[in-house]
């Protein structure tokens, strides 16, 4: 099985409801000691809390302030199949997704998070809903001819920007790239910058993400790669598998929503979900499952 490891502008006010409650230790819990699982706290308020990272095409905000993505309106959906109807979304750093989780901050996360053991240590995924590749920007013309993290490793005077928690920078360091050859930055749009102003000779993320972010800019300084080799760890190709977290006390609302999950699967509901945002039946996750790659 493929080794797999990943993945998410700014920050915004994080909402803290009392359906998050805190920890009191055991079973599926949530708030006060003596009230309900989490899965019934959200059904009965009608809101769910969900963290996302600022990362297009799986999460952002609108100039008028409505989050959606990918990722978003997937959770979206399943939520209100459960018969919760209002979804409260904070956008916060990437890097903060999972700790957010855990200190009862989110009912949930979702963000173009990979599947991969060192976060299933510290949260519960949910089966993934996609899989994609890596995708690496140059300056114009690619001087440098990078098409590769082995390319990158291979020049010592090269640099890559990298979103700070993301997946790349793992694969890039286990490709041979060395530590200080990498920067990392805040969000998407630092990452494109340090490549825009010449900062950097190189930037890598998803690669639907770097189309995406793409589309956004105004310039004549950056080049998609095309045909990018994807890296090798462990002598596998890896394939990023993204799907939603969960606290590991809430069992019972991570099955519920595998269940919901698995029926949008199977009626194609969920590529209809994905495919405003780019993807395409070829980025369906197939039979993989999370406890595989948990496994690594």
């Amino acid at each position: 099985m493929k080794n797999v490891y990943k993945i998410l502008f700014g920050s915004m006010t994080v909402f803290m409801l009392a359906a998050c409650g805190g920890d009191n230790g055991g079973g599926d819990s949530g708030g006060e000691s003596g009230s309900g699982s989490t899965l019934e706290t959200i059904q009965e308020e009608g809101v769910v809390t969900v963290g996302f990272a600022n990362e297009r095409p799986y999460a952002y905000q609108e100039s008028d302030g409505t989050i959606t993505g990918q990722s978003v309106e997937i959770a979206r959906a399943i939520f209100e199949e459960m018969g919760v109807q209002e979804l409260e979304g904070s956008v916060v750093g990437f890097d903060s997704l999972i700790s957010g989780l855990n200190s009862r901050n989110f009912d949930a996360v979702t963000a173009g998070m990979y599947i991969t053991p060192e976060r299933c240590a510290n949260a519960a995924f949910a089966e993934p809903e996609y899989q994609i590749g890596i995708g690496i920007a140059t300056q114009a013309g690619n001087p440098h001819d990078i098409n590769s993290y082995e390319d990158i490793a291979n020049n010592p005077d090269l640099t890559v920007a990298v979103m700070s928690g993301a997946i790349e920078r793992d694969y890039m360091l286990a490709n041979g790239v060395a530590e200080d050859q990498i920067q990392q930055v805040n969000d998407i749009s630092a990452v494109i910058t340090a490549l825009d102003t010449g900062r950097v000779d190189a930037i890598t993320m998803t690669d639907l993400t770097l189309q995406t972010a793409m589309q956004d800019q105004e310039t004549e300084n950056i080049e998609i790669v095309e045909n990018v080799e994807q890296p090798i760890v462990d002598g596998e190709e890896v394939i990023g598998y993204g799907a939603a977290v969960f606290h590991p006390d809430d069992t019972e609302l991570l099955e519920r929503y595998n269940e919901i999950l698995a029926e949008f699967k199977e009626s194609g509901r969920l590529l209809e979900l994905m495919e405003p945002f780019g993807f395409t039946e070829a980025n369906l996750p197939g039979d993989v499952t999370a406890a595989e790659l948990c496994e690594g």
